[in-house]
């Protein structure tokens, strides 16, 4: 069983009641660490299964079946995940007595915001053009843009090892591209890699570089400024909502196709599933980035890739052949390896580094008193 030490009530520092969160032993952290990686998966492969049915024509009108409904209007769906985010976060910062202000200055927490949202709406935008486990397959290579992010902002170096067992990942997405299952497979007899599939890779490609850079971000707001989970879940989201917002009135789309849909064919109950789940993932994704960094973070989604893959595969009929299943094997033979390596990097980001500046201030200030 888990156990949140020095938890207290009553604190209005999110930050240092957040502190006091942190494991204490070795296999606590192990512990904690798996938790919050089963956590992500588990709810983001039910996030990601949900949110394929709804942007893949898999709705139908309910009088002519024959007549494909697609879901327009991205930004709309990512509205529906944000405020239940936001709920959520009001929710407990009231139950854990956190103060509501920002504790971090509003335009980080805007750059952060705005990242998500974008990169949330190159995901659902990338849907319309290439199946879900290439684009899977695609996320995989999250932790390439996470290290060159964590390099270029906070001066981090990774163990040449570690660029090095990028390779078999990237070696096995470019096997599953050569392969022609880029796009949503009702469209695979028309085409292959045509203007919309290419599309679709520059929407994969922009999405990849901001997921990386939000969760740095949120990394350096953890350390900066000792935010909460909760604050940061609060302020983003709403945020983001707000934006949203205001790219759906100036676009002049209100939405209406998603709720003419709800009545009909169960949108409402598969929307309320994938808030649900997004809100739920939100928690574990924001929990570990904060005890233990975005490349652990990442580490975790690579293993989500892999599960995402076969649960897509199982419950809707996607097809993997010789070429893609050797794609897959040296997929998860550079995963293997980069796990290995990557995992024992459980502390929370910097907190040895930190550890080691206070006893060295210690050590001067006790040498200075015993010279006065």
């Amino acid at each position: 069983m888990l156990t949140f030490q020095g938890q207290q009530l009553g604190n209005q520092n999110g930050g240092e009641q957040g502190l006091r969160d942190q494991p204490r032993t070795p296999q606590e952290k192990e512990s904690r660490c798996c938790f919050y990686g089963a956590g992500t998966i588990l709810s983001l492969v039910m996030y990601g299964i949900l949110q394929e049915r709804i942007l893949t024509p898999g709705y139908r009108d309910e009088y002519y079946w024959e007549v494909p409904v697609f879901v327009e209007g991205a930004i709309t769906l990512a509205i529906c995940t944000r405020v239940a985010a936001v709920v959520m976060a009001v929710v407990m910062v009231a139950i854990r007595q956190e103060s509501y202000r920002n504790s971090a200055p509003l335009w980080k927490y805007f750059i952060v915001s705005f990242a998500t949202l974008f990169a949330s709406s190159c995901q659902y935008e990338c849907l319309k053009y290439m199946c879900f486990i290439f684009q899977t397959w695609g996320k995989a290579t999250k932790m390439i843009p996470v290290m060159l992010w964590g390099f270029y902002l906070s001066g981090k170096t990774y163990a040449f090892l570690s660029w090095i067992a990028a390779a078999p990942v990237t070696f096995g997405v470019i096997n599953f591209i050569t392969a022609g299952h880029t796009i949503v497979p009702e469209q695979d007899k028309l085409f292959r890699l045509t203007r919309n599939s290419l599309y679709g890779l520059g929407l994969l490609a922009v999405w990849l570089a901001l997921e990386g850079l939000t969760s740095t971000l949120q990394e350096k707001l953890f350390k900066e400024h000792k935010t909460s989970k909760w604050n940061q879940m609060l302020y983003i989201n709403l945020l983001s909502t707000a934006v949203s917002l205001f790219t759906v009135v100036s676009m002049g789309y209100p939405g209406s196709s998603l709720l003419n849909l709800t009545p009909q064919q169960g949108f409402g109950r598969d929307m309320s599933l994938l808030s649900l789940s997004a809100v739920v993932g939100q928690y574990f994704v924001y929990s570990q980035v904060q005890e233990f960094g975005a490349l652990v973070f990442a580490i975790t989604m690579n293993v989500q890739q892999v599960v995402s893959i076969l649960v897509s595969c199982i419950s809707h009929g996607h097809g993997i052949d010789f070429m893609e299943f050797s794609a897959l094997i040296c997929f998860a033979a550079g995963l293997s390896h980069f796990s290995h390596h990557g995992l024992g990097v459980l502390e929370p980001p910097e907190r040895d580094e930190q550890l080691l500046l206070d006893s060295e201030n210690d050590a001067e200030m006790e040498s200075a008193a015993a010279r006065e």
